[in-house]
């Protein structure tokens, strides 16, 4: 399918406009997640702007797709695409973390716009085989979307979850792995090396679709092909750059869950603009 380069376009600049968001949320000294947000900043923009049913004045709407955020410590970045898309003031981000407040440091069922609370890592794409289950017994076109981190693949419930799921051929769940190379404490491969990670999924019984995930056309096809594709769930290895948009973040293990200085923030924004 032929994408117009308008909607490619306008589609790259909301991923920076959920960068840029993310960085506001973060704020000054106060530690956030800015490189896995920012390296799965364009896979989120294509499913909130482009692919996802849903309806903001009515988050309970029946008719919805189901977004599940696997790697909850990233929550920002959910956050950002839920004020940009209308649940709640795009001016309520930079009180994330607030005690009391609404946003907090990871997805919670008290936020307009999140479908459960995830951030004990492994447990997401649990979630949404079980709802995608649900789905298939009520007879129901609605679909379900996990992202997961390529480190928090390390977690034994996710290969559970990709058992059951490919068992059960659930095509109506689509996993995205944010595959960026980087986790908590240095590169995923010198943690627990994980191999061929495609090879892996289709064992499991998915159809694997490997892409560039900062390029939108790719993604936009994968999300396309997903969604067509009957008998296995679908899961897609998009191969990120952490910390993607900020030069001084980018591929920085340090910059996996960090409080910025003043000037970062600052550089931050400006490089995002």
């Amino acid at each position: 399918m032929a994408y117009s380069k308008e909607l490619l376009h306008s589609l790259e600049e909301k991923g920076k406009i959920l960068r840029r968001d993310c960085i506001r949320c973060i704020g000054v000294g106060v530690a956030g997640h800015v490189g896995g947000s920012c390296s799965s900043a364009d896979l989120v923009a294509a499913l909130y702007f482009y692919k996802m049913k849903y309806d903001p004045k009515n988050p309970e709407w029946d008719g919805r797709d189901y977004f599940l955020l696997s790697k909850g410590h990233v929550a920002i970045l959910q956050y950002a695409a839920l004020a940009e898309a209308g649940f709640f003031p795009v001016s309520d981000l930079p009180r994330c973390k607030e005690i009391g407040f609404y946003l907090q440091g990871h997805p919670h069922l008290g936020t307009p716009g999140i479908e459960a609370g995830t951030g004990s890592l492994g447990q997401g794409l649990s979630l949404g085989s079980g709802m995608a289950i649900g789905l298939k017994l009520d007879r129901k076109p609605n679909r379900v979307y996990v992202l997961v981190g390529d480190g928090e693949m390390d977690e034994g419930q996710i290969w559970e979850a990709a058992m059951s799921s490919g068992a059960k051929k659930l095509d109506n769940l689509c996993a995205i792995i944010d595959n960026n190379g980087l986790q908590a404490q240095g590169r995923t491969a010198d943690r627990l090396d994980q191999g061929d990670i495609s090879a892996k999924w289709r064992a499991f019984g998915w159809n694997v679709i490997e892409i560039d995930g900062h390029n939108m056309e790719q993604i936009l096809t994968a999300l396309d092909e997903a969604e067509k594709f009957k008998g296995k769930p679908t899961a897609i290895i998009a191969h990120t750059i952490k910390g993607k948009g900020i030069s001084f973040a980018e591929n920085q293990v340090g910059y996996h869950n960090r409080a910025l200085t003043q000037e970062e923030y600052d550089k931050a924004l400006e490089e995002l603009s």
